[in-house]
């Protein structure tokens, strides 16, 4: 069964909404395919008026910029370390919009939105310092 993203059939109060129409094929989503480390694999995908997008599944490196230096480079990626999207995606090392990746240059903050944009692109974080012990 697919995911539908048309109007609900309950308003926000809970009264009934009456259907104008059926559903439609173009408010059909398509099923979650979440991007992960790995390999690197890369997927294109129809969407309306024929253009393309390209999902990452799989991805190994992400192109850091780095505001200190106004410099990109290409890191690898050791793990996921934190994910506001889902905790669970930690675990699972899903890579979302918004989550902050351990590459081998320090903590990386993704910006692009691998599922739609076919890239990972991130910032890197700056080094917090260690609390003082007390």
């Amino acid at each position: 069964m697919g995911i539908w993203q048309g109007r609900p059939r309950r308003k926000r109060t809970g009264g009934r909404l009456r259907p104008i129409r059926k559903k439609r094929r173009f408010e059909i989503a398509r099923e979650l395919q979440p991007a992960t480390i790995g390999a690197g694999t890369v997927k294109k995908y129809r969407v309306r008026g024929a253009n393309l997008k390209l999902r990452i599944l799989t991805v190994q490196t992400i192109n850091v910029f780095d505001p200190a230096t106004h410099q990109m480079q290409r890191a690898k990626i050791v793990t996921v370390r934190e994910n506001p999207a889902n905790p669970n995606y930690v675990q699972r090392n899903i890579i979302t919009k918004g989550a902050i990746l351990e590459t081998d240059i320090g903590l990386v903050k993704v910006r692009s939105r691998p599922g739609q944009d076919g890239v990972l692109n991130g910032v890197r974080l700056p080094a917090t310092p260690a609390a003082p012990a007390a």
